[in-house]
């Protein structure tokens, strides 16, 4: 039943990029400008009698975004047939799930970040039974929210800070000791949107 709805709400296809006038439009423009390395993520969610949304926190390691709260997923190789492929493999390579436990929704608007990944996020159901195998070299942690908790308005908070010399304004979440912000927490909002 949860698919269905999802589908009814969720375009059936990869999207064009939406510069939204609530997030960082200078940088998205200026990514516009500039070619933009292209990427996909995976929205997992998990059901069960309250719905989750499952996240990664990256390795303090990591060149680009350490330690900070993301989708699984990555940049897309020469070999990827599509979008979904790559949100697909780099979830296996990431966490573990294998591609036979999701059940594809949809697409969300994609997402152009100040650091120039050009983002396309797919919405998944996991199926019962997937295992979790971290990647220790990218994966630091893997955990739940609830999807309740990140579909109300009153969650989230619009925020500031200077990043590189520029002042940036972003979407945030707390939920427990994890801080979900920037293009993750924006993706939510978007996922909000169409559900709501």
């Amino acid at each position: 039943m949860m698919l269905e709805g999802l589908r009814a709400r969720l375009p059936q296809g990869p999207q064009e990029i939406v510069l939204r006038d609530d997030v960082d439009m200078d940088l998205a423009a200026q990514a516009v400008a500039t070619p933009a390395v292209r990427a996909s993520v995976l929205l997992p969610i998990i059901v069960r009698a309250e719905p989750t949304l499952l996240f990664t926190r990256r390795t303090a390691t990591l060149a680009k975004h350490s330690g900070q709260v993301s989708f699984p997923g990555g940049r897309s190789e020469p070999h990827d047939i599509s979008p979904l492929q790559t949100a697909l493999r780099e979830t296996f390579e990431e966490t573990g799930i294998a591609p036979g436990f999701v059940s594809v929704a949809g697409y969300l608007d994609r997402y152009l970040t100040g650091t120039g990944f050009d983002i396309q996020p797919v919405v998944g159901l996991l199926a019962p039974g997937f295992a979790l195998a971290p990647d220790a070299r990218e994966v630091d942690e893997i955990f739940e929210v609830p999807l309740a908790f990140l579909l109300d308005p009153a969650n989230r908070r619009r925020e500031s800070r200077e990043i590189a010399g520029r002042q940036r304004r972003y979407y945030a979440f707390t939920y427990k000791e994890h801080e979900i912000w920037g293009a993750t927490a924006a993706i939510i909002v978007n996922l909000a949107e169409r559900m709501l």
